[in-house]
């Protein structure tokens, strides 16, 4: 199954990166995919995934979900990974 996210923050290849690493970590994932460009992630998963869980990862490293709430402190986080 497949997933698509749309994320905010997301600038570079080093976001990119942080947010490929970060979830490729969570249980169910097969695959994740980062356009920098259109700041979507496409994820392959199980039917068993909780996208819950996946967005609330993304707003831990910095990259909240589209249209939430986008703190200061979550800029720094996704600034950090910026290279």
């Amino acid at each position: 199954m497949k997933s698509t996210i749309v994320v905010q923050n997301l600038k570079c290849g080093g976001c990119a990166n942080t947010i490929k690493k970060g979830i490729e970590k969570l249980k169910d994932i097969s695959n994740v995919e980062v356009d920098v460009t259109t700041s979507k992630i496409v994820i392959e998963h199980s039917d068993a995934l909780n996208l819950n869980i996946v967005e609330e990862n993304l707003l831990k490293l910095g990259y909240p979900k589209e249209n939430s709430n986008n703190t200061f402190k979550t800029k720094a986080k996704s600034f950090v990974s910026c290279g």
